[in-house]
């Protein structure tokens, strides 16, 4: 995403509950972009601001994007002592579990920044289609009132 020319909007420490048997909290480093979320593991260097031969491949498969195509929703679950647990539901139905201190909003500037994406999404589909509706009628137009004129 950063690499793409996204902005970040927010940035900062997530942590994400884990997959694994015993579901512990993990810290990540968080950035929030108009495109989604990376997770990135909290000693691992941030993401290169444009592509460098020389870095190795291999520790970027450690960061994680989330990208608001594929998720579905951000639930807040509860406001427990100094934390907010919420859920991140992708769209093919995984679950993923963080918390944050409630002070940093993490939740709404998360589900924010994916209505603002889901809109300009919606926004493009209607403009696409009223373009090919255009195009469609356009041809047959001229014809009709040609036809029309000549008789």
């Amino acid at each position: 995403m950063l690499e793409s020319g996204c902005k970040a909007v927010k940035e900062g420490m997530l942590e994400k509950r884990s997959d694994g048997l015993l579901q512990l909290w993990k810290k990540k480093r968080c950035i929030l972009t108009e495109e989604g979320l990376l997770l990135i593991p909290p000693k691992h260097p941030p993401p290169p601001q444009q592509q460098q031969p020389a870095a190795p491949a291999e520790p970027a498969a450690k960061i994680k994007e989330l990208h608001f195509s594929n998720m579905k929703t951000v639930d807040c679950v509860e406001r427990k002592g100094k934390y907010v647990y919420f859920t991140v539901v992708m769209a093919e139905g995984k679950e993923i579990d963080f918390r944050c201190a409630q002070e940093q909003g993490w939740n709404a500037a998360i589900t924010l920044q994916m209505v603002q994406y889901k809109n300009r999404q919606a926004i493009l589909a209607v403009r696409s289609t009223r373009q090919k509706q255009q195009h469609l009628a356009a041809p047959h137009g001229p014809r009709l009132r040609g036809a029309s004129n000549s008789a």
